[in-house]
């Protein structure tokens, strides 16, 4: 990943976020998909952005976006580099109105995120990193660089959600006693680990992979891990499915010895 990739990469997450609160700050219609997620013109708008300027930037990477018509399953294993896009993620976040919704936008290389890129219209903050070339997070125009927190030492800061827990997420936080539970939405949630802010992220349930890959580029460039059921990291465009099983993010990856099987 160059200087002038990422750039030109950050460029359009900033024209995309202004496009995201162009709608955000006025009255807007909210659709419902196949599966009942929401969506509404700020996804469209933001997605066309991204899109439209990925494809001026690298016109031989294919893009695969959360709006996009899902690619043919035989044309995208055969693709060794794509970029991997949420256009807002955490749409339900920005119907609720509450600031935490992001654009994520990865590079994946032969299965692994290579480059993750992830901005909050409401507050212009901005994320990035490259495992082996240290994670940033960027405010105006400096970049700060971050580290996870490591070694992760009690109390732990857990992201979780406080009225909303299935079986296995209390399970967890059971065996983690005295933690404090932090309420995020979206893929900030990575964004906070990468920081030091968060320690753990448990995922029991589905995510695609559009979801996670840039949040993972960032958080394994801060030192951290994003690990699967079996304790390996997550691998995109490997299978015919797009979503993504039960994971773990974590700052520090020794933590997992200290979690439930």
């Amino acid at each position: 990943m160059d200087e002038a990739l990422r750039e030109g990469v950050a460029a359009l997450a900033r024209r995309a976020a202004a496009a995201i609160l162009a709608v955000y700050e006025g009255e807007f219609a909210v659709q419902h998909k196949d599966d009942r997620s929401p969506l509404t013109a700020a996804d469209l708008a933001a997605h066309r952005c991204i899109l439209d300027g990925l494809q001026a930037l690298t016109p031989g990477i294919p893009v695969l976006s959360e709006e996009s018509r899902t690619a043919d399953i035989a044309a995208r294993r055969g693709w060794r580099r794509l970029w991997l896009v949420d256009p807002l993620d955490g749409t339900r976040e920005f119907v609720k109105r509450n600031g935490e919704f992001c654009i994520n936008i990865a590079l994946v290389e032969d299965g692994t995120a290579v480059f993750g890129l992830i901005q909050q219209p409401v507050t212009g903050l901005l994320w990035h990193g490259a495992p082996g070339q240290g994670a940033f997070r960027r405010a105006g125009a400096d970049d700060q660089p971050i580290r996870a927190r490591r070694p992760a030492v009690p109390p732990l800061r857990i992201a979780a959600s406080r009225s909303h827990r299935d079986a296995r997420t209390q399970a967890l936080l059971d065996a983690l006693p005295g933690s404090e539970v932090v309420g995020c939405g979206s893929a900030l949630k990575f964004c906070k680990i990468a920081e030091g802010a968060i320690d753990l992220y448990p995922r029991f349930g589905p995510t695609s992979e559009w979801d996670t890959a840039a949040g993972q580029a960032i958080v394994e460039a801060a030192g951290g891990a994003v690990l699967d059921a079996r304790g390996r990291p997550l691998r995109y465009n490997q299978r015919d499915s797009l979503l993504n099983g039960d994971f773990i993010a974590v700052g520090d990856p020794a933590l997992t010895a200290r979690l439930p099987a």
